[in-house]
């Protein structure tokens, strides 16, 4: 979509402008830097009153340059201050600080930086910022309104929204919080200029974006090959083996990069390989569970080349500006292309030649599935949170949403984003209330959402399988008009680039599969019922709590993969010796922090696994000499297909203690061997049991604990 030619704004500045943006491109690029054509297409266009411009352009084209230059300009013919809403806390400080090299005077309000707040306000009212940086969950905030953007709403100079890709719920990214952005438009000043930028946005998410902006939107559309850049699918192999892989390659890749992994398990599990091959100094662990203190410190020692390689889930995206950067490889691949193009973005923007490798495995597929859907609401779930909010007319935080419901809290914060967008539920600064609108599960766009993802999957596939070009896949993905072979990339090659292998050391692969089983993984006990349905909202009293347990095999654990299909597939036989070994070698690391030894173990088969859990439980109390007891739940439970109070309240229901249970375990430190848990519930509930019937203590043992 684009304007017409009668209302395009002028494609050329006048000169007094051209020289203000100059000046900008220079500051920031170098002294013979100079505008490109699109790029000075953009800042005239920004320059005329209710402009609306959508810039698709590939990463390092240099679309911040654009809103620095027309800040500039903006601000010297005394406009108000720059709005621009970034998603991430990495992506802010790149840009105050790109911001202050153009001769801009930049802040940002966000969690890192409460103590500077009232100050950065007072600028902001006193117009003496002419940037200000802000999340588009900060922006959703009623405190934040009333205090700045009350301030700044009719005299705002420009509206920029990065990485705009996140407005559409087609997108790779989509954040309910950036459709909030509408109501900022309506509060702003008709003449405000507004800029979005992304390079990450097929021809369904331009228009979608562009649509949402306004009928008269210029769309600015770049090629979008990035030719430093050389793509590598090496053949698929097992979890454990893409782990081996990137120990065994780390310093045949160029200069310092990023590796990327799907879930932060992965992340972790995989820095602490890298370390123990190449030293704590040379790596580090990024993800979003990290504080915004070490992040930052994490992103600085990779710009000053300090480690060789940052191990990171997509936490580290959007935003990280590090020219040099020369690789980055994906240990398991994002679930879209769009996505995709986006993380390896960051690599080779100043260099003429960055590695770029995909490392995946079919294990991948089901966590593709899981982001395809884990985004989509639950029509009962909606229901029942509109009921909450609906009786009485009352108005609910998180946490009282949470305990009237038994919903989990990330849902709950995620179906509020997703009401409000809809304006079924509105924010105050007292919390969430219902308008009163009526909400209509949309079951034919979700459902169309959902299948474009998978589409996404599937041509994933297609890369991974080397189906044609690598870039001119990506291309297409994103619907460049000027793809074509690359003519550098494995597939165009026919090889993979020296001194790359498709396999690495199967000694590697032992040590690592040996290293990490010797991790252990604490079970915290839960020490808050979840009320609800459950009906006993509050503290769980000391007297009932489970003692700190352990896991054997925590989530997808590819050091397990093996041990744990031929131990919980239908029809399995019995417990593989390695699975039994690794219990064995478990309760060797953890006795020394008993208070007391086990007088006796207890078998609960969770999952419905009885005949794996009695087996089990049966070999460890041999090997401890101690009495073993299966306890079978009267009724299966189906975990996490409830709320947590639903689900604890139907294991209280089935993990009854019969008399000779009770008497079993009367006066004794008991282990509690459980098969398979996501929630932890029935541990919770089975320990809370326990201890009603007199045990002194119940150390919780979990076999495998699911994400």
């Amino acid at each position: 979509m684009t304007s017409s030619a009668a209302t395009r704004p002028p494609a050329t500045l006048t000169p007094p402008r051209l020289q203000i943006a100059t000046d900008v491109i220079q500051s920031l690029a170098g002294p013979d830097a100079a505008l490109r054509g699109d790029q000075e297409t953009a800042v005239a266009a920004l320059c005329q009153p209710a402009a609306r411009v959508l810039v698709v352009q590939a990463t390092g084209w240099g679309k911040s340059a654009v809103y620095w230059a027309a800040t500039a300009i903006r601000r010297h013919e005394d406009a108000g201050l720059t709005l621009v809403v970034s998603p991430l806390l990495s992506l802010m400080r790149d840009q105050v600080q790109a911001a202050e090299r153009a001769g801009l005077t930049a802040a940002t309000l966000n969690s890192s930086n409460i103590e500077a707040w009232s100050q950065i306000e007072a600028a902001v009212s006193a117009g003496g910022l002419d940037v200000l940086l802000v999340s588009p969950e900060r922006l959703a905030n009623p405190k934040f309104a009333d205090r700045v953007l009350a301030a700044v709403a009719g005299n705002l100079g420009l509206l920029v929204i990065d990485e705009c890709h996140a407005l559409s719920d087609w997108g790779h990214d989509f954040r309910p919080d950036y459709r909030r952005l509408a109501d900022v438009l309506r509060t702003l000043n008709p003449h405000t200029p507004v800029l979005a930028t992304t390079a990450t946005a097929n021809d369904r998410v331009t228009r979608d974006v562009a649509a949402q902006l306004g009928e008269a939107t210029l769309v600015l559309r770049g090629q979008l090959a990035r030719t430093s850049l050389q793509l590598v699918s090496v053949p698929p192999m097992d979890p454990l083996s893409r782990y081996a892989w990137v120990v065994d390659h780390l310093d045949r890749l160029p200069g310092s990069g990023i590796v990327y992994c799907l879930t932060v398990a992965d992340a972790e599990r995989l820095t602490g390989l890298l370390a123990h091959r190449h030293g704590r100094d040379r790596v580090a662990v990024y993800t979003g569970q990290l504080d915004a203190e070490t992040r930052s410190s994490t992103e600085d020692r990779l710009r000053r080349n300090e480690v060789k390689a940052v191990v990171a889930t997509s936490a580290l995206g959007m935003g990280f500006d590090k020219p040099d950067l020369g690789f980055v490889v994906h240990v398991g691949a994002a679930p879209s292309p769009v996505a995709y193009y986006q993380q390896i973005g960051r690599a080779g923007r100043g260099l003429d030649h960055a590695l770029v490798v995909l490392l995946s495995s079919e294990a991948d597929d089901p966590i593709w599935e899981y982001f395809a859907t884990s985004t989509i609401p639950v029509e009962t779930e909606v229901r029942t949170l509109l009921e909450a909010l609906g009786e009485g007319g009352e108005t609910l935080t998180v946490p009282g949403i949470e305990a009237k419901t038994s919903l989990r809290r990330g849902r709950i914060e995620l179906m509020l984003k997703q009401l409000a967008v809809d304006g079924t539920v509105e924010r105050t600064t007292e919390g969430w209330s219902s308008t009163g609108k009526e909400w209509r599960f949309d079951d034919a766009h979700y459902a169309g959402v959902v299948s474009a993802r998978r589409r996404e999957a599937t041509i994933m596939r297609d890369y991974i399988s080397g189906a044609e070009c690598l870039m001119m896949l990506l291309q297409r993905s994103l619907d460049d008009l000027d793809a074509a072979p690359c003519g550098r990339c494995s597939v165009c090659l026919g090889v993979l680039p020296d001194p790359l292998t498709a396999t690495p050391d199967p000694e590697t692969r032992k040590e690592a599969q040996r290293l990490l089983r010797g991790g252990d993984h604490v079970v915290e006990p839960r020490k808050m019922w979840p009320g609800g349905v459950f009906g006993a909202k509050g503290r769980i009293p000391a007297g009932l709590l489970a003692d700190e347990g352990r896991v054997v095999v925590y989530a997808d654990a590819p050091e397990w993969r093996d041990a744990l299909m031929a131990a919980f597939e239908v029809g399995a036989t019995g417990v593989p010796d390695e699975l039994r070994d690794g219990c064995l070698q478990t309760l060797v690391r953890w006795k020394g922090s008993w208070d007391s030894r086990p007088d006796c173990v207890v078998g609960l088969p969770a999952a419905g696994f009885d005949r794996l859990t009695d087996e089990l439980s049966s070999q460890l109390a041999a090997v401890g000499r101690l009495p073993q007891k299966l306890w079978t739940p009267k009724a299966p439970v189906i975990e996490r297909q409830a709320s947590g109070g639903e689900e604890a309240a139907r294991w209280r229901e089935t993990l009854g203690v019969e008399p000779d249970l009770r008497d079993f375990v009367d006066g004794s430190v008991v282990l509690l061997l459980v098969d398979r848990t996501a929630s932890l519930w029935p541990v919770t509930v089975a320990a809370a049991a326990l201890r009603r019937a007199g045990a002194r203590a119940v150390l919780p043992l979990v076999v495998h604990r699911q994400p």
